[in-house]
């Protein structure tokens, strides 16, 4: 299929992450209460077909790039279907965010239908610890499901590691470590408020700023260890990159110490169907009743999305320590 004829470009959003599920099979303690939440029935999420038919027009908008989230997207039945469908819309980059766990049996199915890359979720390198963040065994499936991306050309596999203190922050230098020896990006991320510090989520409890290990503090600790990070190009990413003399690159994502909001490209699609500017976007649109209640055709939905990547341009957030919200239903 010929690439779309893009329409007018707008600065401020280039990505549009799609959460296709709100579904996980891990219950890590800053994202999902261990008994899991009340999930969304099937009839309620968007089909597939419904999902293909935004991202048209998301592309035709001036979005160049696509990103399938979830809660753990390929817990979804048929999602190799999805992103053949996806791929035939010739975006410039089609990507899938996921905890890894099934990626030994789906890498090389998804690099068929047309996958680009993966970013893979792994927050310690330790199995005991991996058992007591996400509340599940599966430490040495991830390991396989990294191994497989790589060797299924899903490149360049990028890890994010959240880093939480007195709970993995000792692990630092390991994870540079398997940066090198893997020859992947890895990307050290900053606790965010989420759903995981209600009160029924008793490991860590409340919302607490001191758990924030801050990015600053990142970098000094893996320079006194490895030696200088030198800052590679990261323009369009919300990750400042840096690459050590050993040749590990290594990122930082800190919406917390210091917020990007000015550089962020996204747009986000929950699995629901509401379009919003931010994770911390508490309205948006809601797309799927616009196509299911309002019989929205592909040009509406190309004006709704030019609208929010102008609002995009001017979005504030807020406090973050405010907010209160889903990343499951949102979309990591």
């Amino acid at each position: 299929m010929a690439r779309l004829k893009w329409g007018m470009k707008l600065s401020g959003a280039s990505v549009l992450r799609i959460s296709i599920t709100d579904r996980c099979n891990l219950r890590c303690i800053y994202c999902m209460p261990e008994a899991g939440v009340k999930l969304a029935r099937h009839q309620e999420l968007l089909s597939y077909e419904e999902i293909s038919l935004i991202a048209h027009a998301a592309l035709l908008a001036g979005i160049t790039r696509i990103r399938i989230t979830g809660g753990e997207p390929l817990v979804r039945k048929g999602i190799e279907n999805l992103v053949m469908s996806l791929d035939r819309l010739c975006p410039e980059d089609l990507a899938l965010t996921t905890n890894g766990l099934l990626l030994p049996q789906f890498a090389a199915k998804l690099k068929a239908a047309g996958l680009c890359r993966v970013t893979i979720s792994l927050d310690t390198l330790r199995a005991n610890r991996f058992s007591r963040i996400a509340r599940r065994e599966g430490l040495k499936q991830v390991l396989d499901g990294i191994e497989a991306a790589i060797k299924n050309g899903l490149s360049p596999v990028k890890v994010n590691t959240v880093i939480i203190r007195g709970i993995n922050d000792d692990e630092l230098p390991d994870f540079v470590n398997f940066a090198r020896e893997l020859n992947i990006e890895l990307r050290f991320i900053e606790l965010m408020p989420t759903s995981g510090f209600r009160p029924e989520c008793k490991e860590l409890g409340e919302w607490r700023p001191g758990l924030v290990l801050p990015g600053a503090e990142i970098k000094n600790r893996i320079e006194e260890k490895f030696g200088p990070l030198q800052p590679l190009d990261s323009e369009g990413s919300v990750a400042q990159v840096y690459e050590l003399a050993n040749g590990a690159r290594i990122g930082l994502i800190t919406p917390v110490s210091e917020p990007f909001c000015k550089d962020c490209r996204r747009l986000r699609l929950s699995s629901e169907g509401r379009l919003r500017l931010c994770l911390f976007d508490q309205t948006g649109v809601d797309l799927k009743k616009a196509l299911r209640e309002q019989g929205a055709d592909v040009r509406q939905l190309v004006e709704i999305f030019k609208q929010a990547l102008k609002a995009k341009q001017t979005w504030e957030r807020g406090d973050i320590e405010g907010a209160n919200y889903d990343m499951f239903r949102v979309g990591g």
